[in-house]
């Protein structure tokens, strides 16, 4: 069987995106819930970073996914979830932390008039490192793409 090749410089910008958005997150999460309240800009700047952060997620597993026999998946939880199923992630993180980016990503799309300053802090207070997690075993999946039947070009 031949190796699907996934192609570095259709992840690689993204993690890079991801790692920004993170540092800008955390850069917010420094300043304070005041300042998140207080700012208006700060509060829209917070929810693009991490809408941003968590469309460059679902990106990259569905890049990967295209590569994987029967891997293909058009909906965000739905990625999440063979992900896990795939080994890509692991699967109780898949289950746990992967869907539940999945479900506030769109809810920072598509309810984002709902969404409060309390609630975004908590999320880029307690979260953010699930984001980087997933970026590991992106990391990983790039070292060892043989262990998936996948080749990196």
């Amino acid at each position: 069987m031949t190796k699907q090749k996934i192609k570095s410089q259709s992840i690689i910008p993204r993690i890079d995106g991801i790692n920004k958005d993170i540092r800008k997150l955390q850069g917010i999460k420094a300043k304070g819930l005041t300042n998140l309240v207080n700012i208006e800009d700060q509060f829209i700047l917070a929810q693009a970073y991490l809408r941003q952060a968590l469309e460059g997620v679902f990106h990259i597993g569905s890049h990967i996914l295209a590569r994987i026999p029967g891997g293909r998946a058009s909906e965000y939880k739905e990625i999440a979830e063979k992900l896990g199923q795939n080994g890509i992630v692991d699967k109780d993180f898949s289950k746990t932390k992967l869907v539940k980016m999945a479900g506030y990503r769109n809810r920072l799309t598509h309810f984002y008039s709902e969404i409060t300053p309390e609630e975004l802090f908590d999320i880029i207070n307690n979260d953010l490192n699930d984001v980087l997690t997933f970026l590991e075993y992106i990391k990983n999946l790039l070292k060892k793409p043989s262990k998936f039947n996948l080749e990196v070009e």
